[in-house]
């Protein structure tokens, strides 16, 4: 049986005198799989017209691949992330399928895009910025607090569209506050009151167990350079076939109006490694025992949890089906409560206490965000714990 803990950080390049609890950001991409991705690089740069050309992407002439390595990795992912290799394509990050999905669709002046406040901010403000351009508006809902429990949170989303709301755009684990959401529940429910449903997935592949064609969303976007162990920057858009004919990429190219996945794969003269290297994050996932890898996870971040907030004195009250790999957890209010006081706790804990942990300034307070991965254990928890006494 795989030992977790601090015994696996040799498998990752982190410096091993930090203590780092904080994977979820920007993820931290294992040894193998950089090794994976060099390897590609090596090979593409000894012949780079045909492995772009030909090899990755076909754009005429002969390949030695039958299918296209961009679209065999496709298929490959399709497997973890429960999809057709050919309706997954691969984007650079969720901002980008998020744009990709908003900047395709005919906006019309009235229309509204429907967000949360405990969205990802990068979101909302794409969604404005698109949107304007054609006198359509972004309407914020604001979500229970405190968001302790899924039913109130659905029932507010789901209550919020109205006639006017033509993508509501969820997630399925919020970004700052690190909850889990019962998005197949989401997706139904806002489809029968006329919404298309844009799922941010930016925290669930690797995460959690994914079916994407069993959440039945009209679009789902998710980053795999997170818990999914890929390279940066690596993120997939998923569309079913009836959504596709009118999907764009960001940046259009050569494929414009070919095909979707042709459109997506051939963006003009990219590197493609990240996404051709992401099969082998899941390899290693699989390796280490994927049931056994999430629940070691969501033990250390809820159990993780409890333990900081006993330390400075507050409670951390969530329900554990809303508990991933990440937890989220409240400060005192001694601490402060405004992004200067979040970037002087964030870097006191890092600079004098060598640990790596966010906090996020939200709703007048302080809040920590504990991300778990297979390389932290109870000592790092322990450590964490420590420093924050002191800090208080």
């Amino acid at each position: 049986m795989t030992r977790f803990g601090r015994a696996l950080l040799d498998l990752w390049p982190l410096d091993p005198t930090i203590t780092y609890l904080n994977h979820g950001t920007v993820g931290v991409v294992p040894k193998r799989v950089l090794a994976a991705q060099d390897a590609i690089r090596a090979e593409m740069e000894r012949q780079p017209a045909r492995f772009l050309m030909r090899d990755a992407m076909h754009m005429g002439g002969r390949s030695v691949n039958e299918r296209s390595r961009m679209r065999a990795a496709a298929d490959a992912l399709g497997v973890w992330l429960g999809a057709r290799g050919d309706d997954l394509v691969g984007v650079d990050n969720i901002t980008a399928g998020v744009n990709a999905v908003l900047r395709s669709l005919d906006w019309r002046e009235g229309d509204e895009v429907l967000v949360t406040d405990l969205g990802y901010g990068a979101i909302t403000l794409a969604a404005r910025g698109i949107t304007r351009v054609f006198g359509a508006t972004v309407r914020e809902v604001a979500l229970p607090d405190p968001a302790t429990e899924p039913g109130p949170i659905v029932d507010a989303i789901v209550e919020a569209i109205g006639p006017r709301t033509r993508v509501a755009i969820v997630d399925h684990v919020t970004s700052s506050s690190a909850l889990v959401l019962p998005v197949a529940e989401l997706v139904a429910r806002g489809r029968a009151r006329g919404a298309a449903m844009l799922v941010d997935g930016a925290h669930a592949p690797g995460a959690l167990p994914l079916d994407l064609e069993a959440i039945g969303a009209d679009w789902y976007t998710g980053n795999l350079h997170k818990w999914a162990l890929a390279p940066r920057s690596c993120g997939v858009l998923w569309a079913p076939p009836a959504r596709q004919a009118d999907l764009h990429p960001p940046v259009l190219s050569w494929q414009l109006d070919q095909s979707f996945t042709g459109e997506f794969d051939w963006a003009g003269t990219r590197d493609p490694s990240p996404w051709l290297a992401a099969p082998e994050g899941f390899r290693m996932i699989d390796e280490l025992g994927a049931g056994a890898l999430r629940g070691h996870n969501h033990a250390l971040a809820w159990e993780g949890a409890h333990a900081i907030a006993r330390a400075v004195g507050t409670r951390f009250e969530v329900a554990e089906s809303m508990v991933g790999c990440m937890a989220t957890l409240p400060l005192p209010g001694s601490l402060g409560s405004t992004p200067a006081d979040a970037d002087r706790l964030r870097d006191a804990l890092l600079f004098d206490h060598r640990i790596e942990v966010p906090v996020i300034a939200y709703r007048d307070r302080l809040w920590l965000r504990l991300s778990a991965q297979v390389y932290n254990d109870e000592a790092d928890i322990a450590r964490l714990a420590d420093a924050m006494k002191k800090l208080l």
